[in-house]
């Protein structure tokens, strides 16, 4: 299917779309406050994870379904089909590096899917951190 957009308006939509304080990234950030976690959002260390947790070297990534290929919800656009897979490849290898290199530094690593956390309550949230 073509895009219905003009290059120019495709262009404008996508720079748009944020890479830090997306809905999923305050869903979390809202929960976690209410039950009173100590936590950072975007904290300045190796692979820029979207959470941290002080004192317990915890951090947690929310991987967006598209832009990291979610198993699920990941349509390949057919539009520049090769372009599109290849960036969603480069960004799991890059996933996976990160993950790896912050184990070795002695982080926990939790990585979520977007679409995981659209129905997160914070039981599931405790449970997931282990508090």
């Amino acid at each position: 299917m073509t895009d219905v957009h003009t290059p120019e308006q495709r262009s404008y939509n996508m720079s748009r779309i944020r890479g830090k304080w997306t809905k999923p990234e305050k869903d979390i950030h809202y929960h976690l406050k209410s039950m009173k976690v100590k936590h950072k959002m975007h904290p300045k260390i190796e692979g820029n994870p979207d959470v941290y947790l002080k004192g317990r070297n915890f951090v947690m990534f929310i991987d967006g379904c598209f832009w990291h290929g979610c198993p699920k919800h990941c349509h390949i656009p057919e539009t520049r089909k090769s372009f599109w897979e290849a960036k969603i490849r480069r960004n799991k290898r890059r996933d996976r590096k990160h993950t790896r290199d912050l184990k070795r530094l002695g982080y926990y690593v939790i990585r979520l899917w977007e679409c995981d956390t659209e129905n997160i309550t914070q039981k599931t949230l405790s449970n997931v951190i282990g508090i």
